[in-house]
């Protein structure tokens, strides 16, 4: 079979593409395409910074335009998704389980996720409250009073809390629900009752199915991209790659101005074609949160988009370049800038406290409207439609915010 040569710009189309981020949405979305957009994300990563949207909200938001949010927690609560350690913390389509299951039998190798030692310390306790949620039901950590006066990560949890954490590392408690945004943690067997450890596939089996998940995730896949995407124990799996190549369910390709090895999912190959002839083009454009998958692996989004991001939320402030939450602005294929943003729910402002554009971006009339437009819209999802754009390069304020507001 001849190899596909495909140009950057090509490459980074079949990304969005695979991503749910190729074109805007048609119509208005409903709870079967939230669903359709975590499977083909394959995951979405959980993080609680709500100075904008919550991270998977936003996310969500990015493929799907505006939708009631709480789909989300209403899929969880019917059993569509639940929570594990897959990228980090992430939701997960239930059918998946099987895929991660290895991990909460060997959960010594979930590092800091996990501890054998507190599990044994406190082996009566954790007994005794696995027993309460057998007979009470469900708890959260909330249910739990501090004694201590301490608060924070996890050397400074209550105890109840870290019991909770091991027990769900360890697949012994499941994720129920989430009420404003806490977790809800029950059983096991209760959460998912058809489960049978006997119809586990082998360890084998499950990361060839991770690493062909990934490739198709990302649409196009190298050798040191393919194990970040479900944190795989190795850094490298090149010998893996060409196996599923030989196997004919990965398409090896030929990225302009790349040496390494690239791949691309086969049942992603009508658009791979399409790409190739030029005819997959973006026409996206929106604010990422900085848990996208398009950004996460910030190797991987300098390659693709020569965007270099870094989350700088848990950096002090006065070694900030940007800004506590950056949302890069992705627009037609490209990322053209970030912005340092704060929705204001109470005044119904949303804030950007600085806006980045990325060297070479020239204001057109079309990148300003598909750049104000973008803002518009997530600023109203997010119930505050009065954007406020405090700081920018000469004449970006004025192209992208069509009225001026004070905040209180």
């Amino acid at each position: 079979m001849s190899i596909v040569h495909l140009p950057l710009a090509a490459a980074r189309n079949l990304h969005l593409a695979a991503q749910g981020l190729l074109r805007p949405p048609r119509r208005k979305a409903t709870p079967a395409d939230l669903i359709a957009a975590i499977r083909r994300m394959a995951l979405l990563q959980i993080d609680t910074i709500h100075v904008v949207a919550r991270s998977p909200y936003l996310v969500l938001f990015s493929r799907l335009g505006d939708y009631p949010s709480q789909w989300l927690d209403e899929a969880l609560a019917r059993g569509e998704l639940f929570e594990y350690w897959a990228h980090e913390a992430c939701f997960v389509p239930t059918e998946d389980y099987r895929l991660l299951r290895h991990r909460m039998l060997d959960p010594a190798a979930m590092g800091w996720k996990y501890s054998a030692e507190w599990m044994s310390k406190h082996h009566d306790e954790i007994a005794a409250l696995l027993d309460q949620i057998r007979d009470n039901g469900p708890v959260r950590s909330a249910d739990f009073e501090r004694r201590d006066g301490k608060g924070g990560g996890w050397w400074s949890w209550k105890p109840e809390k870290r019991h909770l954490e091991v027990l769900f590392t360890a697949g012994r408690l499941m994720v129920s629900e989430r009420r404003q945004f806490q977790r809800v943690y029950d059983l096991a067997e209760r959460v998912l009752p058809g489960w049978d450890d006997a119809e586990l596939p082998s360890a084998e089996a499950v990361q060839h199915e991770l690493l062909h998940r990934s490739a198709r995730a990302l649409g196009v896949v190298r050798a040191d991209w393919v194990a970040d995407y479900y944190r795989l124990r190795r850094s490298r799996y090149s010998a893996e790659l060409h196996r599923l190549a030989d196997a004919g369910e990965l398409l090896p390709v030929r990225v302009e101005g790349w040496s390494a090895d690239t791949f691309v999912a086969a049942e992603l190959a009508p658009l791979l074609a399409d790409a190739a002839e030029g005819r997959l083009v973006s026409t996206v454009s929106t604010l990422l949160s900085p848990f996208d998958p398009v950004v996460w692996d910030r190797r991987r989004a300098a390659t693709l988009f020569d965007f270099d991001y870094r989350l700088e939320c848990y950096t002090p402030a006065p070694k900030r370049r940007y800004g506590y939450f950056v949302l890069p602005l992705l627009s037609r294929g490209r990322l053209v800038g970030r912005l340092d943003a704060k929705a204001h729910r109470a005044q119904g402002v949303f804030e950007v406290k600085a806006l980045f554009i990325e060297g070479g971006v020239k204001l057109t009339q079309r990148l300003a409207a598909d750049l104000r437009a973008a803002l518009a819209r997530c600023a109203a999802w997010h119930g505050t439609p009065q954007v406020v754009i405090r700081q920018a390069p000469d004449g970006w304020a004025t192209a992208l915010s069509p009225e001026a507001v004070t905040l209180a």
